[in-house]
């Protein structure tokens, strides 16, 4: 199965986990996640690296899309929420 994200008319180059974390937060706007949860769904149970990881990856995918990751919020003291 092919995972595409256009942007603009622009395909944007993002890796697996990028495009399920987009997937994810756009598929629930509003909702707020926790670094917690987010690993738990993307990464799997066993995962053992850092919360962080989350952090590194939603900084990146913000800037692969530019204005519009601003719609990617940061929650303080839980986690990242998609808003329309």
């Amino acid at each position: 199965m092919e995972r595409i994200v256009t942007l603009e008319g622009v395909e944007l180059d993002l890796t697996p986990k990028e495009y399920e974390l987009l997937l994810l937060l756009a598929s629930h706007p509003g909702r707020a996640f926790s670094r917690e949860f987010l690993l738990q769904q993307l990464w799997g149970y066993d995962y053992d690296g850092f919360d962080r990881t989350v952090d590194t990856h939603i900084t990146r995918l913000r800037k692969k899309l530019g204005a519009p990751g601003e719609k990617i919020v940061t929650v303080w003291g839980v986690g990242y929420r998609f808003v329309s």
